[in-house]
């Protein structure tokens, strides 16, 4: 499709950004030619993420849906604005002589778009990458004119499955020697990496400030690799000094293959990307799921990786001290590199990470025949 072109929208976070990423990357090994441009929301996070890509983009007012007058009253205000915006998108894009596919990656920003497509008769390609879809995947579903998810989902019973979507950079390109001395570290010290997505964690950083503060000999002999957001990392960085353990905080990690290469084991929290990352890299992790979902997603999102023995989860009680004790625990009941190892096994078995490849292959052959 010479003339194809695809408005990726999503923001808010890295999980709705960056699996767009990874789709581009992987149309653009089949179609050159393919234009793309990412409809994000007004957050740091998603300038950031896209300026560092070097893809096209613009912002959008989108708020998120909230059912209490303020928060209900301020997506209100901004959904006019946003499909508007939406729209000029789409029919510039028409004009140009191309011919717009929308991927909804899910998240706030998304139902605009959808709505903007709807009106110009442009279809829509809906990706679900969570185990339990969100509000606005549920909204989008109903609209979108193809489903695509990673987990079976029984409201959709005819989504298509595809494998977790994971970019090229998340991916380890070398051995952990390689990537540790890449990251300043000792190539042959166990790793730990400490990733709470792409802003960072706060009750996991506070866990590990007092795990390396009271209980430093569990780390006897590691080294940690650690995302920390940006409010924590000078306190983590003197944590882990004081501690005596040898350490990298950063507030992210663009390049974040490195880190999974480099990680004997990982704690982390359980989006969606963060786990499809795990089983990419079949590096072994401790789940600690973001506490205040009132579905709990991120559990389920572990849960294939822990079905495989590849992951253990255990919950998030926003107590600094209890949450230490629970990841002390749970790495002595891995048991060394030789539970490790049986979890990588188990994270091996789960096949490839490449919905980036499938995705993109399909989005290829979207045309509007489907609207």
């Amino acid at each position: 499709m010479t003339s194809a072109a695809f408005i990726f929208a999503g923001g808010g976070t890295g999980g709705h950004l960056f699996p767009g990423l990874a789709i581009v990357e992987c149309i653009r090994t089949t179609a050159p030619d393919a234009d793309a441009i990412f409809i994000a929301s007004e957050r740091r996070i998603d300038a950031d993420i896209l300026k560092s890509s070097g893809e096209r983009s613009i912002t959008v007012p989108a708020k998120p849906f909230g059912v209490k007058p303020r928060a209900l009253a301020s997506f209100l205000k901004s959904w006019g604005p946003s499909v508007r915006a939406s729209r000029q998108v789409i029919r510039e894009l028409k004009k140009n002589g191309r011919e717009p596919v929308v991927a909804a990656m899910g998240g706030f920003v998304a139902p605009a778009v959808v709505q903007a497509a709807r009106a110009d008769r442009v279809p829509v390609v809906m990706f679900n990458l969570d185990a339990t879809p969100g509000l606005a995947n549920r909204w989008i579903a109903k609209r979108a004119q193809q489903v695509l998810t990673s987990y079976a989902i029984p409201r959709w019973p005819n989504a298509t499955r595809i494998p977790p979507i994971v970019r090229t950079e998340a991916i380890a390109r070398d051995g952990a020697a390689a990537c540790r001395e890449r990251m300043g570290l000792e190539p042959d010290a166990p790793t730990l990496a400490v990733l709470g997505g792409s802003q960072g964690a706060t009750t996991i950083n506070r866990a590990m400030a007092a795990l390396v503060a009271h209980d430093e000999q569990s780390f006897a002999g590691w080294q940690v690799i650690h995302q920390s957001g940006t409010s924590d990392q000078t306190e983590l960085a003197e944590a882990y000094e004081r501690a005596g353990i040898r350490a990298v905080v950063q507030p992210f990690f663009g390049a974040v293959g490195d880190v999974w290469g480099a990680a004997s084991l990982a704690i982390a929290r359980a989006g969606a990307g963060t786990v499809a990352e795990s089983w990419a890299n079949a590096t072994p992790a401790i789940f600690l799921p973001y506490p205040h979902h009132r579905d709990h997603h991120q559990a389920a999102n572990a849960q294939p990786l822990v079905d495989r023995g590849g992951a253990v989860v255990i919950r998030d009680v926003m107590d600094a001290s209890e949450n230490a004790r629970s990841i002390v625990e749970a790495i002595r009941k891995i048991g060394g590199a030789e539970g490790l190892e049986s979890m990588a096994s188990g994270l091996r078995s789960l096949g490839p990470a490449n919905g980036a490849d499938v995705a993109a292959d399909l989005l290829l052959h979207v045309g509007p025949r489907m609207c």
